[in-house]
């Protein structure tokens, strides 16, 4: 396809694994971009073991930052990673817009960044009018236009309940500059059937190279037995090593080792999928001294439930700080 021409050869591989979708870190009384703790956090990231970083997508608050912004974080990003010598380490760039031109902008903007690929939501605005062929035509038109290749992010619950079914994402994978999909949905058996259909690569096997990435930690080892690439899971911002533990244990095929882990991690990420972006900041804010705040209207957390997230991670943290 056109659109990769000329760029295919320099991009970074997508390799299997746990990747974390960023936070964005913001200055807590002008709430400006936090450029120094930014790098310090995708550094320590890239240092813990995962295979990629996602930017800009739900836990970076993408909805809240300009194009500029997003731009400037890919790029700090990028940096970051550079010089704490992951230059391999790929970076997806969240660059979803309401309409195919405007989408299309922000995916020049994302490579011109430093941005590999990009991970897009389905158009929602215009609910009543986003049938399955108006999104099936939005992600082509914007496929063929995109200098970087296309991570479909299926993720009801941002975009008015549209869930896209497995044979709809078949039918996209089928285009050249679509190369995964995010299962945010956490249903493993969609997750099956598209990895089959699209023969993805896995731990054990490269496959078509196409990724079928589960959108959270939870299901980790649900991920490996589905036939998955990957998990992007906003916990793996805070225990990173021990998402990254529960994935190459299931790998190196001590299948046992895993499950007991994945029980113990499912327990500790639900504690931060509740608490969502203002819990996972607070919870990198007690345990690992920086975090902050979300972007008003995102509340800020008060003492008793800072204690209650606290208590609820303590054991999934004190893992983590084991590895």
């Amino acid at each position: 396809m056109a659109a990769t021409n000329g760029h295919s050869n320099a991009r970074r591989a997508l390799p299997t694994g746990i990747y974390a979708p960023t936070m964005t870190f913001f200055d807590p009384e002008t709430e400006e971009l936090d450029i120094p703790i930014i790098k310090k956090h995708a550094a320590r990231l890239a240092k813990a073991g995962l295979a990629g970083l996602v930017v800009m997508g739900s836990n970076g608050e993408a909805a809240h930052c300009t194009r500029e912004e997003k731009a400037a974080v890919t790029t700090a990003t990028r940096e970051a990673l550079d010089e704490a010598g992951f230059k391999d380490t790929p970076i997806v760039v969240g660059a979803t817009e309401g309409s195919v031109k405007g989408t299309i902008e922000l995916c020049k903007i994302s490579q011109q960044a430093g941005g590999d690929y990009v991970l897009l939501l389905p158009p929602s605005y215009f609910r009543g009018l986003m049938d399955e062929d108006a999104v099936y035509n939005y992600f082509i038109a914007v496929a063929d236009g995109s200098p970087l290749p296309i991570i479909l992010y299926n993720y009801p619950g941002a975009v008015a309940g549209i869930d896209m079914d497995s044979d709809l994402l078949i039918k996209l994978a089928k285009h050249s500059n679509i190369v995964g999909t995010k299962f945010t949905c956490g249903n493993t058996g969609k997750l099956t059937r598209v990895a089959q259909a699209t023969d993805a690569k896995t731990p054990w096997s490269e496959g078509s190279g196409y990724m079928a990435f589960g959108g959270i930690c939870d299901f980790t080892v649900q991920t490996l037995v589905s036939g998955g690439s990957g998990i992007i899971a906003g916990g793996a911002n805070v225990i990173p090593k021990v998402c990254a533990r529960v994935w190459n244990l299931y790998a190196e095929g001590k299948k046992e080792e895993a499950e007991e882990l994945q029980k113990k991690l499912s327990k500790g990420d639900w504690v931060l999928t509740k608490a969502a972006v203002p819990g996972t900041k607070q919870a990198i804010q007690s345990y690992f001294g920086y975090g902050g705040y979300g972007r008003r209207p995102l509340p800020r957390l008060d003492q008793a439930r800072i204690k209650a997230l606290e208590e609820g991670i303590k054991e999934i943290i004190d893992i983590e700080n084991s590895l």
